[in-house]
């Protein structure tokens, strides 16, 4: 265990119309012993957001709450509340998740990285109450990650388990992200925590896992998260194309973004042809395509592949792997 007096978190919980979930997740941070402050950051929300969160304050002093009058998106969010934030060590929760009992010591076990993340157990939301007593008990296996494994793992193949890599939810050393200047773009609304995470392994970050559990992700029918427009696609290729215009990668990490960013820009492609077909007809959308040959593959590919999906053997790979006690997990692992 590091030092008691570097060893304090500050947990950012950017929200955004989330009354129904804000209390749970602002009651299971201030239950861990290592959190200096708790920082909720109401990003424009119309439900009464904010004073949900309110109701769940312990009277310990740890909780901050600042109110956006205006949404700004989750990245604005989270780079006000570190700055308006003490705590060396920062860490992320959603507004519809929550942290298990006891999260922070495994990931304090040790001082060898800069941002080191747990497995994500997913909850289904009828479960909440009793995920804690289902939950399975991993070998840590630490392991880290480098800039080209973090990005493959990013990279959707049909049929084949990606791990979804981009999904976990690292502690971050504050000192590693002063010293290098990174915080989120606040330009994305989709792909902000893999674009800051690519940006910090540029840097050297060492990103460690281990695959122990201490987070929840609840699954939802009318989640947020899966959704996202066309043009949230653009940004986040647009952002892979700055990293790579930025320099100093090895050709190794330069060739793996570009395999990134040519992955994001064909889903960019497929989704703004569908769209164009959605509001001006088939013609339109032939048309745009027809001026844009170097997309066709990718509209193609796309359209065949979701044409298909339904005759292919055993459908697209699921994310998450089953555990013993019926949860899900991002990361397969033995149990102890």
């Amino acid at each position: 265990m590091i030092d008691s007096a570097e060893n304090k978190v500050c947990v950012i919980i950017a929200a955004k119309n989330a009354s129904d979930t804000i209390g749970l997740a602002v009651a299971s941070a201030l239950r861990e012993p290592e959190v200096a402050e708790v920082v909720v950051i109401d990003d424009g929300s119309t439900d009464g957001t904010a004073a949900a969160a309110r109701q769940a304050d312990d009277g310990s002093g740890r909780l901050i709450i600042q109110e956006f009058e205006k949404n700004r998106g989750p990245a604005a969010a989270r780079n006000h509340a570190i700055e308006i934030s003490r705590a060396p060590l920062i860490s992320i929760l959603d507004a519809d998740d929550f942290f298990f009992p006891g999260r922070f010591k495994p990931l304090l076990a040790d001082n060898d990285w800069d941002f080191v993340a747990d497995n994500i157990a997913f909850v289904d939301a009828d479960t909440v109450p009793t995920a804690y007593t289902m939950l399975d008990h991993f070998d840590p296996k630490p392991r880290f990650l480098d800039l080209v494994a973090f990005v493959e793992g990013n990279i959707s193949k049909r049929g084949v388990r990606r791990g979804e890599i981009g999904f976990l939810k690292p502690l971050m050393r504050r000192s590693f992200l002063d010293k290098h200047g990174l915080r989120y773009d606040e330009a994305l609304r989709l792909g902000e925590d893999y674009d800051l995470y690519v940006r910090a392994l540029a840097k050297a970050a060492r990103y460690k896992i281990i695959h122990s559990c201490g987070y929840g992700a609840v699954v939802r029918s009318n989640s947020l998260s899966g959704r996202h427009r066309t043009d949230d696609l653009r940004r986040l290729y647009e952002a892979d194309r700055a990293i790579l215009a930025a320099g100093g990668l090895s050709p190794t990490d330069a060739a793996a973004i570009r395999r990134h960013e040519q992955h994001i820009r064909g889903r960019y492609e497929l989704r703004h042809f569908l769209d164009i077909k959605s509001q001006s007809g088939m013609g339109a959308a032939a048309s745009y395509a027809m001026g844009k040959p170097a997309a066709i593959p990718a509209i193609a590919g796309g359209i065949f592949a979701d044409k298909t999906e339904r005759f292919r053997k055993g459908g697209s790979a699921p994310i998450a792997h089953s555990g013993a006690n019926g949860l899900r997990y991002l990361l397969q692992a033995v149990p102890e």
